[in-house]
């Protein structure tokens, strides 16, 4: 765990973070460029010029290099550095020359089961809606669904400029609020959490609309991972008082991620096939710029995250409210794009 003993360290650790990460990915640009690193403009995305896609090994390095100043070493804290060296191999392999899905998720399993296995980081027990549900045996399977599952969530919402990496420091910055409203501050998940949102907001400067530079798989992947285990690791303090906590926060990359599974089914395609149907897609088919999309977005996740502060916070029917009304505005929203499933032109 990270001695946060007071506000001004933890401001100091997102700061540090922020910094270094700002500056290092200005020779990550430069690294993409140079072995070739590059994200090719198709018909299925949204940029029209090759792009360095090489950003999430600046963000992995900035963990790395807050851990090593403000880090203390357990097995925990090992097994996620080791998970996380896997996950950002196979995003950069992967991020230099695209190698196959069943490849990724191979590698994705490996980090996941070290995590488990060694770190003995597990959900074996989680509370939602004042229920306690203790999963036996279950546990193992569930944990590594997981963390893969938040692996590939976050690499499916990975679409526009600036998105992923905005809503997973909207994650972060979450954490770090209820921590502070419950005066948690020496878990792992939290200490995680204010390194993480230093990395994420430092990258952000240069991901953000116009992009100079793409987290790539090796980006999103690896955020993915953090989110994950800062959850697991969550349900293990005060932190995460429900499991209703970071679902919600990853509220719209998993109805995407879902949304893309029905659309696909439906068509009878593979569900891992790719397509430009998610919803940053249909919010651009409304007419919303490219900008805006991604800024509605994450209001979409603001309100996720207020609601889940208040849910947090012991004031628990109020944050089912909001929960409540931020899915009814996401089905109404739904109901006016082609998500799900193509809407027929009217005819003239």
């Amino acid at each position: 765990m990270l001695d946060l003993n007071n506000h001004l360290h933890i401001f100091i650790i997102i700061l540090t973070c922020f910094i270094f990460c700002f500056l290092i990915t200005f020779y990550i640009k430069k690294v993409a460029k140079h072995i070739g690193a590059m994200d090719i403009p198709n018909k299925r995305k949204v940029h029209t010029t090759p792009m360095p896609r090489l950003g999430g090994l600046g963000v992995f390095l900035t963990f790395l290099f807050g851990y090593m100043l403000f880090g203390v070493q357990s097995i925990q804290m090992n097994s996620i550095l080791i998970g996380s060296f896997i996950i950002i191999i196979v995003g950069v392999i992967d991020d230099i020359s695209p190698i196959g899905a069943k490849t990724k998720f191979l590698g994705q399993l490996i980090a996941a089961s070290v995590v488990l296995f060694y770190g003995g980081i597990i959900m074996d027990k989680i509370s939602i809606l004042g229920a306690h549900i203790n999963f036996g045996i279950f546990a193992y399977p569930l944990t590594i669904l997981f963390i893969v599952g938040c692996i590939n969530i976050i690499n499916l919402i990975d679409g526009l400029d600036g998105l992923s990496t905005g809503i997973c420091s909207i994650f972060y910055f979450t954490i770090g609020i209820i921590a502070f409203m419950k005066a948690s501050f020496g878990g792992l998940d939290v200490s995680l959490a204010f390194i993480m949102l230093g990395a994420s907001l430092g990258f952000l400067v240069h991901n953000f609309h116009p992009a100079k530079i793409f987290s790539g798989d090796s980006g999103s992947m690896f955020q993915g991972f953090m989110i994950s285990t800062i959850s697991l690791l969550g349900f293990k303090t005060i932190t995460m008082t429900s499991f209703l906590i970071p679902i919600f926060l990853l509220g719209i990359p998993i109805l995407d991620t879902l949304f893309a599974i029905i659309r696909r089914t439906l068509k009878g395609e593979a569900i891992y096939k790719p397509d430009k149907e998610h919803l940053h897609h249909q919010l651009l088919k409304l007419g919303l710029s490219h900008r805006n999309t991604v800024l509605a977005i994450y209001a979409m996740n603001i309100l996720f995250a207020f609601a889940s502060i208040i849910y947090a916070i012991d004031d628990k029917k109020m944050g089912i409210i909001i929960y409540t009304i931020i899915l009814i505005l996401i089905i109404f929203i739904i109901t006016k794009t082609s998500i799900i499933k193509e809407k027929k032109k009217a005819k003239k």
